[in-house]
C-alpha cells in the first residue's frame, strides 16, 4: 500500500466554497459494499436506509473561532487547545519572532510566549482571557479559498453543537436538520476536531505517517446505547476514530460501559478489522488524506476509488461544504 492509491484528480470548480442554503439538500452517494453497487440519491433519503434497531452516534463538538490576529495585524495565531482560559498552545505565523519572551496583542490583551515546542507550536499566556466571539475567525479550511464571513458562524456548526473546543468541524452531521433528527434514535460522543485532520500525508508509505491527537469523551448513557443497538451508524471520520479506540476486539463490538475520555491517534487505514462501526456517513475527503483511508478501511480500497472517481463524474460537490457518502 502506497499513499498515491489514494489519489484522484478533482477540477477545482467542484470544491463547494459555500454551503447550500438547505442543510438536507445534499446529494448522498450510497456504497454498498456486499454487491459494489453505487446509487446517487438525495441526503433526504437516509432515513429509508435505516434499520428499526439502529442507532445513529453523532459529534457533539461545536467549533469554536480560534484563529486571531495581532492588532498590529503583523501576527496570525490559531489556537490549538485552551490548556487554561489564559493559555493557550497556538501555531503562530511568521514564527520566527515569535520567540520565548516576545509578546502579542490581541483586543487590547497581552500574552507573552512562554515555550516553544519541538514541533514549533507556541505556549501563549495571556493577562487575560482573549475574548475570541469578538477577534477570533473561524480557521475554515484552506481548500474553500476564502476568508470566513458572518454567516459561517452558524452554517459551519451542526444543528446539534453543543461542546466547545473543535477547530473545524465534524462536516457529515453539518447534512442534518432538526427535523431529521427527531425521526432517528441516537447519541452524542465529542471529539474535538484539530486541524491536524487536514493534514496531509507526506511519505510514501502510509504506515510511517505521524498521526494527530485530538480530545474526546464518551459517556456511560451513550456507551450502554452503542452496545444495545442493532447496528452502530458513525456520522462522520471523528465519530468512527473514537468508537474504534475504544471497541474491544473480540467481535462483540462493545465498548466500556462507563464515561471514558482522553486523546486518540488512531490511524484507521486498510487492512482495519472493525470492532464497533457497522455503517458510515461521511463526506468526501482529501486525495491522499487519511480520511480517504479510513473509508478505504471499511468500504475497500479499490471500490471507494471507484465510487470517488464517480462523484467527479456525476459533478458532487467536494469536502466540508460538499455532499455527502453513505457507506452500508
Amino acid at each position: 500500500m502506497r499513499t498515491a492509491d489514494f489519489h484522484y484528480d478533482l477540477p477545482d470548480e467542484l470544491i463547494a466554497s459555500r454551503p447550500l442554503p438547505d442543510r438536507a439538500a445534499s446529494r448522498m452517494m450510497v456504497v454498498h459494499r456486499d454487491t459494489g453497487v453505487i446509487e446517487h440519491r438525495m441526503f433526504r433519503d437516509f432515513p429509508s436506509f435505516l434499520k428499526a434497531e439502529d442507532l445513529l452516534v453523532l459529534n457533539d463538538t461545536r467549533v469554536i473561532p480560534a484563529r486571531v490576529f495581532s492588532d498590529d495585524g503583523k501576527i496570525e495565531l490559531l489556537c490549538l487547545d485552551r490548556l487554561a482560559p489564559t493559555e493557550w498552545r497556538c501555531l503562530v505565523k511568521p514564527g520566527k519572532k515569535m520567540k520565548v519572551g516576545r509578546k502579542v496583542t490581541v483586543g487590547a490583551v497581552e500574552g507573552e510566549v512562554i515555550e516553544v515546542f519541538d514541533n514549533g507550536d507556541r505556549l501563549i499566556r495571556w493577562q487575560e482571557e482573549v475574548d475570541l466571539d469578538a477577534h477570533g475567525h473561524l480557521a475554515l479550511p484552506h481548500y474553500m479559498g476564502r476568508a470566513d464571513e458572518d454567516a459561517d458562524r452558524e452554517r459551519y456548526q451542526t444543528v446539534f453543537a453543543r461542546e466547545e473546543g473543535a477547530i473545524a468541524a465534524p462536516t457529515a452531521g453539518l447534512h442534518f436538520t432538526p427535523e431529521m433528527l427527531e425521526s432517528i434514535d441516537h447519541t452524542f460522543l465529542t471529539l474535538h476536531v484539530g486541524v491536524g485532520t487536514f493534514r496531509p500525508v507526506s511519505v510514501e508509505n502510509p504506515e510511517e505517517h505521524d498521526m494527530h491527537s485530538e480530545r474526546y469523551h464518551l459517556s456511560k448513557q451513550s456507551a450502554e446505547r452503542i452496545n444495545a443497538a442493532g447496528r452502530v451508524v458513525a456520522v462522520g471520520t471523528t465519530v468512527t476514530r473514537v468508537l474504534e479506540t475504544l471497541a474491544n476486539r473480540d467481535g462483540s463490538g462493545r465498548v466500556k460501559a462507563e464515561d471514558q475520555g482522553g486523546e486518540t491517534d488512531i490511524f484507521i487505514y486498510p487492512p482495519h478489522d472493525f470492532g464497533a462501526v457497522d455503517v458510515l456517513l461521511t463526506n468526501f475527503h482529501l486525495p491522499e488524506s487519511t480520511l480517504i483511508m479510513l473509508v478505504s478501511a471499511l468500504a475497500g480500497k479499490d471500490l471507494v476509488m471507484e465510487a470517488y472517481r464517480e462523484a467527479v463524474r456525476e459533478r458532487y460537490r467536494f469536502y466540508s461544504y460538499g455532499d455527502c457518502m453513505l457507506v452500508l
